[in-house]
């Protein structure tokens, strides 16, 4: 390991983070990198780059803080080879692998190759002439004082299913957990690759949701009895779209990847940190059953 990026949270303290990061470089003679704007919340030996350099020099990036800096993390290290490592510095931090009093031996796991990698899928969404990239979702959404999203999404060039709601949300598997996830899609797990479309607080009883093919031209077009909407890319606003307009989504397999030290498996760290409980009914039945964070008995 030659080269370590350094990702941080725009306000909570990473202190104790960032010295174990340094403590392992100096150790091993390894680069540390950080983007030029952070660079004054850190040790003076870490090397100041412009953001879009981070991932093409690192070699390992390593993510301080909660969902938002581990998907910004994704983002600078697109269609690049260095591995994502998110380390919680937040409060639920889902998408992060590790706590920080786990982050030396999440280190030493790296040094002894006892980690796995594994790919994430990104959708870049096509606005006009620009493209934007979001590893969670791409949304449509009603803006205040404006009507609702009317939307028809097209599969393949023809219309397929459309909506009329607050929002239309088209998101990875990495994002089910997320906006879908708060508008009542299902929970995948993000080694599936597929695109989830969720509609939220639909107008009408069509209320699914649909997965779709990563071999599907997909297509959001704006009917003419919408508002007008923003277009929300992992929960920020990169655009507005008008009636008669129309966002094509294109999958991108493989385009970050992250760090998996297989401490928990994704279902797992579903239950415990998005609180999923059992039924009524099954707690009744089997008493054994152990609670949320509980481990069963043997």
């Amino acid at each position: 390991m030659r080269s370590v990026g350094l990702v941080l949270h725009p306000r909570r303290d990473c202190a104790e983070a960032v010295t174990a990061v340094l403590d392992w470089a100096a150790r091993r003679n390894a680069l540390v990198l950080g983007i030029q704007d952070e660079v004054w919340r850190l040790d003076r030996g870490v090397i100041p780059v412009k953001a879009e350099e981070l991932g093409p020099r690192s070699e390992l990036v390593v993510s301080l803080g909660g969902d938002g800096t581990m998907l910004r993390a994704m983002r600078l290290a697109d269609r690049q080879c260095a591995p994502v490592l998110g380390v919680n510095v937040g409060k639920l931090g889902f998408l992060a692998e590790v706590d920080v009093p786990d982050l030396h031996s999440a280190l030493s796991a790296i040094d002894a190759q006892q980690f796995t990698i594994e790919p994430r899928l990104a959708i870049d969404a096509v606005l006009g002439s620009r493209v934007v990239t979001a590893f969670n979702d791409v949304a449509v959404v009603r803006v205040p004082g404006h009507k609702s999203a009317v939307v028809m999404v097209r599969v393949d060039g023809r219309p397929f299913i459309g909506y009329a709601g607050d929002a239309v949300i088209v998101a990875t598997t990495t994002g089910s957990t997320a906006y879908s996830f708060s508008a009542g899609g299902p929970i995948v797990n993000p080694e599936v690759e597929a695109l989830l479309v969720t509609p939220a607080a639909p107008h009408s009883a069509n209320n699914r949701g649909v997965v779709l093919s990563l071999r599907d031209t997909v297509e959001l077009a704006i009917l003419p009895a919408s508002g007008r909407l923003a277009v929300e890319v992992d929960g920020n606003v990169a655009g507005y779209v008008e009636p008669g307009e129309c966002i094509g989504i294109r999958p991108r397999p493989a385009a970050a990847h992250v760090v998996r030290l297989g401490l928990t498996t994704f279902y797992e760290r579903v239950r415990r940190k998005l609180g999923l409980t059992d039924s009524a009914e099954i707690l009744a039945i089997r008493p054994d059953v152990p609670t949320i964070g509980e481990p069963a008995e043997r």
